[in-house]
This record gives structure tokens, C-alpha cells and sequence, in this order.
């Protein structure tokens, strides 16, 4: 089976999946960071093929949705490619893309890297900072029933893992507690200078947001 079938593959299987999934973190937000994935890795001296794998599969069955199982998503991701015939080198790389691929708080060392995964991990970032990326905040904070902004709670910088995870905390302190913080951890040239007008958004955004809170005319 060539590579463009395999994609081809990829992607009705990754729309089957999730089908039902949360609106910020469905099939469009696949194929969003499919594309930009693509258009970083065009820029960089990557495989392409495990590029695409990598971003179409990430969030294959993301650990927040079940549980905190974080084995779930590269188990899939591997049974699916393994009977896609695809190289067991490469399913490797994809799987390890996928398994290191997500933000944890912050403070959470990364210890499998590679050029590839720098650009997954990019343009994952991206779709999670700028107009989409406060959508898609909000999204999850009303399917989690939290509150958009709580002046008594404040934002908790110094994380664990095990407390981001945890964290019911209203949407607007995730802007400080994540997708603030993103702009400065991209890898590539690529994702560094999209990253910049879409942060730039957000700051925007959130002086607006506090005017309208406040009750300015």
C-alpha cells in the first residue's frame, strides 16, 4: 500500500473515531492541525509521511476524555497502522509523537523529541492560541461546566501534572496557565512566527474581555 493511500485511510478512520467527539477537539481539529503540520513541515527537514501519521493521529483518544488513560491513544494509534502494513520503524515514531506530543502543565520535562514531533507539536499549539484557540477554550470549559472567569481564583502557575489534569478552574485561567505560554515554546521558525500575531489576538482579546467585565462603555 503506498503512503497517500495509507493518509487516505488515515483520515476516514480518524473521522469515524470521532465522529462524536468534543467540538474543540474533533475531526476539524484534526484536519486543522493536519494542514498546518504540513505547511511547517514543507519548511523543514522532516518526514513527511510521519508528520501526517503523527498529526492525524494525536488525538486519536485523547486521556482527557477517558479517564486520564494516557496508553489509550498510542494503542489505537499502533493496532491501526500495524494493519495499514506501515513500517514498524514508523509506527514507532508516530506512536512516541503521539505519546510525548501534549502540554502538561508546564513542568513536565519532555523526553522524546525529534524534528518531527517539533512539528506536530507546533501545529497542535497553534490550533490551541489565537481566535480558534479561544473558541475552543471556551468549547471545552462549557462542556466541562466551569465558570469563564472567577476574579477570587487565581491562576496557578506552578503546576503539576497531576494538578493540570485535575484543575476545574474557570476557561479565562487557562489563558495563563497554558495558551499564554505557548508562543515562547514553539520549535520551529514556522510555528514561532504564526504564533506571534496569534498571541498577540489573545492579549487583545483578554483586555477586551476584562473592559466588558468591568462594565466599561
Amino acid at each position: 500500500m503506498n503512503t497517500e493511500q495509507i493518509i487516505a485511510n488515515t483520515k476516514t478512520f480518524v473521522q469515524e473515531q470521532l465522529s462524536k467527539a468534543e467540538g474543540g477537539h474533533d475531526w476539524f481539529h484534526i484536519l486543522r492541525v493536519y494542514n498546518n503540520a504540513v505547511h511547517i513541515g514543507n519548511t523543514e527537514n522532516v518526514d513527511l509521511f510521519v508528520v501526517q501519521l503523527g498529526a492525524l493521529l494525536h488525538d486519536i483518544a485523547d486521556s482527557k476524555f477517558y479517564d486520564g488513560d494516557e496508553t489509550l491513544g498510542p494503542k489505537v494509534a499502533r493496532e491501526f497502522l500495524f494493519n495499514q502494513n506501515v513500517d514498524s520503524v514508523i509506527i514507532e515514531h508516530v506512536v512516541n509523537i503521539i505519546s510525548h506530543i501534549s502540554f502538561k502543565g508546564g513542568n513536565e520535562a519532555q523526553v522524546f523529541k525529534s524534528p518531527e514531533l517539533d512539528v506536530v507539536q507546533d501545529a497542535d499549539r497553534l490550533d490551541a492560541i489565537g481566535a480558534i484557540g479561544i473558541a475552543r477554550c471556551f468549547n471545552y470549559g462549557g462542556f466541562k461546566n466551569r465558570k469563564l472567569f472567577d476574579p477570587e481564583i487565581q491562576p496557578n502557575l506552578n503546576m503539576s501534572k497531576e494538578e493540570y489534569k485535575a484543575s476545574t478552574a474557570p476557561s479565562i485561567n487557562h489563558f495563563y496557565e497554558k495558551l499564554l505560554l505557548l508562543k515562547d515554546r514553539m520549535n520551529t521558525q514556522t510555528g514561532k512566527q504564526i504564533a506571534e500575531q496569534r498571541h498577540a489576538f489573545m492579549e487583545a482579546y483578554l483586555q477586551q474581555f476584562y473592559a466588558e467585565w468591568d462594565g466599561e462603555k
